[in-house]
């Protein structure tokens, strides 16, 4: 029988979990590649990604990113993003109870007969819209969670998949208070936003500052 370790160890810091990150950056070059370099340096695959300006005026864009690690490892990925000056606000969806996630999928079939027949009856169970039909293939469009969009490509398998299309993860926090609208006032996820050098001392891993050096730094 082996003597036990003399190390603590603590299970729910090495059990890994999905992380969808959504990013508020400004809206200039290289700023994409800031953000996926930070992440990948530390050796963390990136399942899914997307990008796109979501604020015209303000020139904000929303980058999600989807990994997958320890809970301390994602804080310390959060943490280091905040450094960035082009990042105005790091949101955890996956810690959100009232965030939505969504992800579009073309899913292209070959089939004849019944593959035929059955790729149409799960397609309408699974509400997908063909885009294209012809004597021999579809192309069906699906939305929804990532379960679902991946149960519908395992189902489709068997039935002559020949190819798949995926946008990446989508994320939006439900109510009425938009996640960029929010910046003016400072984020309570990260305190407010800064336009001068990247911090230099340690990322705070506490709730936000309410005494006199929050002014100070807005």
């Amino acid at each position: 029988m082996s003597a036990p370790s003399v190390y603590p160890v603590t299970r729910d810091e090495e059990a890994e979990r999905e992380a969808i990150l959504a990013v508020i950056v400004d809206n200039e070059p290289g700023v994409l590649a800031r953000v996926v370099g930070l992440v990948s340096a530390r050796g963390y695959n990136i399942e899914s990604l997307t990008v796109a300006e979501v604020d015209i005026e303000k020139h904000h864009s929303r980058i999600t990113v989807v990994t997958r690690g320890t809970p301390s490892k994602i804080d310390q990925i959060k943490a280091q993003l905040t450094r960035l000056v082009p990042v105005r606000r790091v949101i955890d969806v996956s810690e959100e109870q009232g965030a939505l996630t969504r992800e579009l999928a073309l899913v292209k079939i070959a089939g004849k007969g019944e593959h035929r027949v059955e790729a149409m009856r799960l397609a309408e169970i699974f509400r997908a819209r063909a885009l294209d039909t012809t004597h021999t293939s579809f192309i069906f469009e699906v939305t929804g969670a990532r379960d679902k969009i991946n149960a519908f490509i395992d189902l489709m398998t068997p039935l002559g998949l020949v190819e798949t299309s995926r946008t990446g993860v989508l994320s939006i926090r439900r109510g009425v208070e938009p996640d960029i609208a929010s910046l003016d006032a400072g984020s309570p996820d990260l305190g407010p936003p800064h336009d001068g050098p990247p911090r230099t001392g340690p990322p705070r891993t506490g709730p936000p500052r309410t005494g006199p050096e929050d002014k100070a730094d807005a």
